[in-house]
């Protein structure tokens, strides 16, 4: 069930949980996974976006992420709009695609792309209990899930980075 979260303030750290429409696991191919990278790089380089953890799934996505430049809320909106056509076309477009029907038809109504579910879940990190508790929270997410056994061994998060093992494929904002 989607629900609207709203950024009050938008300078501040927030966790924040992205789930694609019906919870399709679109990111099973790692080029709609790069196109998603490459759209919070963008953010980043250009919004003032600061990512301090992160995960993505096959179906969703968690991020602890702040600005110090755009209103969040901005950012947040302009990075979705932009994956949700990116990601629709590169499915429309990627010949290995299995999927490609059934992917084009559920993630469209009415001829409006529909990739991520309305609204999304956040939380504004209000302590170093909470942020910790989350920072927890998304790297255990591919092991509760059953993908990998140890969280540091998931490509897609910045765990690697926090326990010194390898350079996260987002660049990652001082805690």
């Amino acid at each position: 069930m989607a629900f609207s979260y709203t950024i009050r303030d938008q300078f501040a750290m927030h966790y924040v949980t992205f789930t694609v429409h019906q919870w399709v696991d679109v990111f099973t191919r790692e080029e709609y996974v790069d196109i998603l990278i490459n759209s919070i790089q963008y953010c980043q380089e250009n919004k003032g976006l600061k990512i301090y953890c992160w995960v993505i799934m096959t179906n969703h996505c968690h991020l602890i992420l702040g600005s110090d430049k755009i209103p969040l809320s901005d950012i947040i909106r302009d990075l979705r709009k932009f994956t949700s056509k990116a990601i629709y076309k590169a499915i429309e477009n990627n010949p290995r695609e299995s999927r490609k029907r059934w992917l084009l038809w559920l993630l469209k109504k009415e001829e409006n792309i529909w990739f991520w579910e309305h609204g999304y879940h956040g939380e504004e990190i209000y302590s170093k209990d909470f942020l910790a508790s989350k920072i927890r929270y998304i790297h255990m997410n591919p092991v509760r899930a059953g993908i990998v056994e140890k969280e540091e061994e998931y490509i897609n998060s910045s765990c690697g980075e926090f326990y010194g093992l390898r350079k996260s494929k987002i660049e990652l904002s001082p805690l």
